[in-house]
């Protein structure tokens, strides 16, 4: 297969290129959500992302809330951006960050003005927004400008054996062309990451993750340790070597190239964290079938197992389950997933967007104050 050098993105002020044109209103802090919400149900073609956070968070807790907050916005998925919040100066600090991208951004804080005063004032703006985002055109963008994050969830052993290893071919075939790539599944670096999770897991005092790490789902597809599990994960990465491990929502910074982003396991929770990191798509292999989405970074499905195309067809966009009845090869299914990928970073919606899928999932350190 000839891969397209470029697709059809939208081109954002400092350079990037988003595979969608989203106006979104962005609350601060939980008790920020209705407005946020009422302003979205005004304003139609805007996108509330309502959470849980926000609210008397402090230390490494309160910088990450902040980077997923600012890498939200910018995100080149997002056209523009609405900020909420109870309280001026972390508004302010939002819309700050936010700003550095070029992109029309305004914040509003609820205090002294009150729900619907607030609402009133955001929802005149976010008019503004969506009406100038609505004349955006898709332009011919290198491919280079796709950032690619990967995920797997309800993973079976279909996944180790033919979901997975098809991401993996995909990424050995477009890494050569300058495509920024990320899984959370490597260095000094990557040993100190590991290390202050296991500390993490000693310190709660359990040896016992059944039924959370593997899922049920996990042990009922035949992966019955977390081992086995693992195995399967790194299937996903082909030949590829990572060139550096980031934080959870960090923007990489050394160019093309595979990056390990140390966050949950949460499918929800590491895809908010990878968009909030500046990636552009997703692709999520599953086995039993997971039925995650993200409000603004399009995730693309795909599995091997037959029963789960059978039964959860709607949720599938890449079918791959050829592979195990030999009737397709590993290369002809990641030259599959490369034209279902082009053909949603052209705008083509994908199963979970269609359903209604928008999953936004704040990672939360440690308890508040």
């Amino acid at each position: 297969m000839e891969i397209p050098k470029s697709f059809l993105g939208y081109k954002r002020e400092n350079g990037r290129a988003g595979t969608r044109n989203h106006v979104i209103i962005l609350p601060v802090d939980d008790i920020s959500n209705a407005c946020a919400e009422a302003v979205a149900n005004n304003i139609k073609g805007t996108i509330a992302l309502p959470h849980s956070y926000g609210r008397l968070q402090f230390g490494a807790d309160l910088e990450l809330h902040f980077r997923t907050m600012i890498g939200t916005g910018c995100n080149p998925n997002v056209a523009a951006v609405i900020v909420i919040g109870i309280e001026p100066k972390w508004t302010k600090k939002i819309v700050d960050g936010i700003a550095k991208t070029g992109k029309p951004v305004e914040g509003f804080h609820i205090e002294r003005t009150g729900d619907i005063g607030t609402t009133m004032k955001a929802s005149k703006k976010a008019q503004e927004f969506v009406m100038w985002a609505s004349e955006k055109q898709r332009e011919e963008c290198p491919l280079s400008d796709l950032w690619i994050s990967v995920k797997c969830g309800e993973s079976d052993t279909t996944s180790g054996l033919a979901a997975n290893p098809t991401v993996g071919n995909l990424m050995d075939k477009l890494e050569p062309l300058g495509v920024h790539l990320c899984t959370k599944e490597a260095s000094e670096k990557f040993m100190k990451t590991w290390s202050s999770y296991n500390d993490f897991i000693l310190k709660e005092a359990t040896d016992d993750l059944s039924e959370s790490q593997p899922t049920a789902g996990n042990i009922a597809g035949g992966l019955t340790t977390i081992e086995e599990k693992a195995f399967g994960n790194f299937q996903k990465i082909g030949n590829c070597k990572f060139i550096d491990v980031l934080e959870p929502a960090e923007e990489p910074t050394k160019g093309k190239g595979l990056y390990f982003m140390d966050t949950s396991s949460a499918a929800a929770e590491c895809v908010t964290l990878q968009a909030a990191a500046g990636f552009n798509i997703h692709l999520f292999p599953t086995g039993q079938g997971n039925i995650v989405g993200n409000p603004i970074e399009p995730v693309v499905k795909l599995t091997a197992n037959p029963l789960t195309v059978k039964g959860m067809g709607e949720h599938i966009d890449c079918d791959v389950s050829k592979i195990l009845s030999r009737e397709m090869n590993l290369s002809e299914a990641g030259d599959e997933l490369i034209k279902t990928t082009l053909r949603v970073a052209n705008g083509r919606l994908t199963c979970a967007e269609a359903l209604g899928h928008k999953e936004f999932v704040m990672t939360k350190l440690y308890r508040s104050a």
